[in-house]
């Protein structure tokens, strides 16, 4: 029987009747390969090239409830995004993704289908930057929980660390700022539904907090452009702009994306009409509160040279600038302003 032939007859079923050698059947074949693999799948470890001699490795973990809720998320779309913000971190160091390994804990009770579409998700985000799953593990429990280690290669590039920005760099931005904080708000609050008809002016914030699609090309051509330091926009600009200031002992003083001239006045724009569909009596302060503290869009926040500005790739635009620390230390502002909120914390209430 082909794998496609056991997928298709296996799928309905749970994975607890499947058993653990059952769900690996269905997963064969699924995953893409890794152009570094030299062995892949099927033993105690991968085996992989390090061409440059050395790697980047970074660890995610998404767990159900905490992070996704799959009365609103497939398996495809929880598969996206537990290998786009790994991704994400791999480019953000300069780095291209070459592998991940997956580890999922799932429920006895979760269809076998939920799993190969999570693998799906896996695919179609790993495929278009050549990275491909190359191992992991798979074990019972009470709650969804999928880890993601990812590598990266440096391709001979010195990495891009936070603690290298310098007074006159400019600070610059390539993705979404906020749409997926709104995405969530819509969801939370019951204002759309994710399988539903969704209006236009709204169903990109929600496609992007279901399955964030960060711009992975732009880390490895921010390196090039010459990046003193970069990070992806994981939890807020506010508070990974704040985490570069603190590592490089520099002060960052971002644009008011109420002004006109801003270029994150574009994604202001893009979130009023999200707010305005949440009921929001000012829903230009509320798309100002997701552009700054709104997390989980995984675009690449970098500070680069003044003279890198010709250099910067398709989609980067300056958000604001690299000041000295001053008698205030390290700190973020706002057109000179502090912020209140800075955005996401893993351990808040």
């Amino acid at each position: 029987m082909s794998t496609a032939e056991h997928t298709a007859r296996t799928a309905g079923q749970p994975v607890g009747t499947a058993g653990e050698d059952g769900v690996l059947a269905a997963l064969a074949g699924l995953l893409p390969s890794s152009r570094a693999a030299l062995v892949g799948t099927g033993d105690d470890c991968a085996v992989l090239r390090a061409p440059d001699g050395r790697y980047c490795v970074t660890t995610d973990v998404l767990v159900e409830d905490r992070h996704f809720r799959t009365a609103w998320s497939t398996g495809h779309d929880v598969g996206r995004r537990a290998a786009a913000q790994n991704l994400a971190d791999v480019a953000a160091m300069g780095a291209r993704p070459v592998a991940l390994v997956v580890a999922l804990v799932v429920p006895p009770t979760t269809a076998l289908s939920w799993v190969t579409d999570l693998a799906s998700g896996l695919a179609a985000a790993c495929e278009p930057v050549g990275a491909g799953v190359v191992g992991g593990d798979l074990s019972g429990g009470d709650h969804l929980v999928i880890a993601v280690t990812a590598h990266g290669d440096l391709e001979g590039r010195a990495p891009v660390l936070r603690s290298g920005a310098r007074p006159g760099d400019l600070l610059v931005h390539a993705g979404t700022l906020g749409l997926s904080a709104a995405g969530l708000a819509l969801l939370d609050a019951g204002a759309v539904t994710p399988r539903g008809p969704l209006p236009d002016e709204v169903r990109r914030a929600v496609e992007v907090f279901l399955a964030p699609q960060p711009p992975l090309e732009a880390g490895p051509a921010l390196a090039e452009a010459g990046a003193t330091a970069m990070m992806d926009v994981s939890d807020s600009l506010l508070r990974d702009a704040g985490r570069i200031a603190a590592s490089s002992a520099v002060a960052i003083d971002l644009a008011e994306p109420t002004d006109p001239a801003s270029a994150t006045a574009v994604d202001l724009a893009a979130l009023e009409p999200a707010a305005r569909l949440l009921g929001a009596q000012d829903p230009r302060a509320l798309a100002r509160h997701w552009v700054l503290t709104g997390g989980e869009d995984h675009g690449m926040l970098a500070a680069v040279p003044p003279g890198a500005r010709d250099q910067l790739p398709p989609g980067c635009r300056v958000i604001g600038r690299v000041l000295p620390a001053g008698p205030h230390g390290p700190r973020v502002t706002v057109e000179g302003v502090l912020p209140g909120h800075t955005g996401w914390d893993h351990f808040a209430a």
